[in-house]
This record gives structure tokens, sequence and C-alpha cells, in this order.
């Protein structure tokens, strides 16, 4: 009913920038809610990087506040993450979120990911 899929990622240098984009499709994807981007590095649970609302309010987690900015299209269905400032500790492979419920229940649809590397 919903898929999710992610591009942008890759190698980048410390200090750089990369943009991801997440485009949702099929025939329930206009009625997300909710989106966001959570990322999983090597060794460690998946954790929330940031979330926005289909009105635009958004949430970072502590550690990207300033550096990264999640935005929506929702014409297009699509979130944005665009990293600035990167940092080695930034490396994992990112997913993107959607949420959307139907008749009290909430679901949640997860993309392949995308993988980020910080690295000189």
């Amino acid at each position: 009913q919903v898929q999710l899929v992610e591009s942008g990622g890759g190698l980048v240098q410390p200090g750089g920038s990369l943009r991801l984009s997440c485009a949702a499709s099929g025939s329930s994807s206009s009625s997300i809610y909710g989106m966001g981007w959570y990322r999983q590095a090597p060794g460690k649970q998946r954790e929330l990087v940031a979330t926005i609302t289909r009105a635009g309010s958004t949430n970072y987690t502590e550690s990207v506040k300033g550096r990264f900015t999640i935005s929506r299209d929702n014409a297009k269905n699509t979130v944005y993450l665009q990293m600035n400032s990167l940092k080695p500790e930034g490396t994992a492979v990112y997913y993107c979120n959607g949420a959307r419920t139907s008749w009290g229940r909430v679901y949640n649809y997860w993309g392949q990911g995308t993988q980020v590397t910080v690295s000189s």
C-alpha cells in the first residue's frame, strides 16, 4: 500500500554535506501524516534522527540540531534530510519512515535504507 524509496546517500568527508530524499508511493501514500528519518550505525540500535508532520512541525534528536534540516513536499509525497557539518559518528544506514492511521490503527512503513559514510 505504501512504498518508500530513499536516495542521496554516499561517502562524504567530515564537515561536508549530503541531502537525502525519500519518495512515498502507493495507494495509501497520500494519507501519510508523519514522516521521518532514522539511522542505524554498526552494532547499535536504530535511532530517530528527525521527524516532520504533514503540517510541517519538526523534531530533531539533540545531536543533529543546528546541522540537519528535515523538510517535506506534500504534493510530491517526498521528505528530505539536508545534513550539514557531518561528523564521522554520523556514519550509518539512514532509513525513511512514514506513518498513517486507518480505523484507529497506526501503520508504519520503512524504506530499504541508504548508506551514509563520513570519512576522510
